[in-house]
């Protein structure tokens, strides 16, 4: 179960942060995409993951996964490409906590911004160095808090349909092809990162068995806490969907169900943006320390908190530059970070295409 909860943090942490896709696209197109992605894009890839992770359960992941497949240069730039891509993927989560607070502060100056940001990852990155364990139990006890606003707003929402949600198909001045490019881009993102949790494969109980079933068991609810509220909101037609934006959801939750709702989905947001953090900086923080470990990054990097037994020094360096890049704004984050994951997840996918060829014999406890 906790393993789920990283893997649902890891990949999702709920709805919160997507509701600009819907004016961009429309939100026929946007339904659809939120359908069909996970069928043909998520799936295939926690089916490549699990696999991989049953033949080598080991910390590092997709790190040991493409060193076993290209060798040590590609299994390093892997992990050296994924690491700077959390600098911006995990940056994202401050500022979208600091994007939600301004629901009960909206004057709040940049310093002030940027204040509580630091404040944020200095919280939770200490949880991080205190454990493997508190950090997975804390994983689902925001996971269930940041969900349970959701499901209300669903509830709540359904009771008052009247609209059919996905009218109209594209938005205005939009075509579906170019809609179609762009949304699926966004919409990707948006169900990437089925890989990153098996960085700390070496940390889970029954490795090969687990992480399957957590994937699995994240799957369909990260799917619906993406398609249901959506749907849901806009079947109303309380709310112009045309002006919504990045960090909307508790002001279209309000017009939806009054002011309790509003907030109770505020403080979902809110409670999403630790999960997330807490467990990107969790799964990210082992790329150093594997890559250190290994002889390919400074050996200080490789250090073990002697009480705790956690890579502390590789959980603090990994905050530190986190804390850096909270200073960007959201939009700009999600363009940087789309491009970077690309890239290491195509060599992922093709690691495991070339160790089915080369290595058929491998012992995979799951196919």
């Amino acid at each position: 179960m906790a393993l789920a909860a990283v893997v649902f943090f890891n990949v999702s942490g709920g709805p919160y942060g997507i509701e600009d896709a819907v004016p961009a696209f429309g939100p026929g197109l946007t339904l659809l995409l939120l359908a069909l992605t996970p069928l043909f894009w998520s799936l295939p890839v926690s089916l490549a993951m699990a696999e991989l992770a049953g033949a080598m359960p080991d910390e590092g992941g997709y790190v040991t996964w493409v060193r076993r497949a290209f060798g040590p240069f590609w299994g390093f730039q892997v992990g050296w490409w994924s690491w700077i891509d959390s600098f911006v993927d995990v940056a994202v989560y401050p500022a979208l906590f600091v994007e939600y607070l301004k629901f009960w502060y909206p004057t709040m100056t940049p310093l002030e911004r940027w204040t509580l940001a630091v404040a944020f990852i200095a919280v939770l990155t200490a949880l991080n160095v205190v454990g493997v364990r508190p950090t997975g139990r804390a994983a689902v006890a925001l996971s269930i808090l940041a969900l349970l606003p959701i499901a209300l707003l669903v509830v709540v929402a359904l009771a008052t349909a009247s609209h059919a949600p996905w009218r109209p198909l594209v938005a205005p001045g939009q075509t579906l092809g170019t809609g179609l490019g762009v949304g699926l881009a966004v919409v990707m993102w948006n169900y990437s990162g089925w890989d990153t949790p098996a960085t700390c494969l070496g940390e889970t109980k029954a490795p090969e068995h687990a992480f399957r079933r957590a994937l699995f068991m994240a799957l369909p609810v990260v799917a619906g806490a993406y398609l249901f509220p959506i749907g849901a909101i806009l079947a109303t037609g309380a709310t112009d969907w045309s002006t919504w934006d990045t960090g909307a959801l508790p002001a279209l939750a309000r017009a939806v169900g009054g002011d309790w709702l509003g907030h109770a989905v505020a403080a979902g947001a809110v409670v999403s943006a630790a999960g997330l953090f807490l467990t990107l900086l969790l799964t990210n923080s082992r790329l150093p320390y594997v890559l250190a470990r290994d002889g390919l990054m400074p050996a200080g990097l490789a250090a073990v908190h002697p009480r705790f037994g956690t890579p502390w020094v590789a959980v603090g360096l990994s905050a530190a530059l986190y804390a850096a890049f909270a200073v960007f704004s959201f939009k700009e984050l999600i363009v940087l970070n789309v491009w970077l994951y690309s890239l290491s997840l195509l060599v992922e996918l093709a690691a495991f295409v070339r160790l089915r060829v080369r290595e058929p014999e491998m012992a995979r406890p799951w196919r």
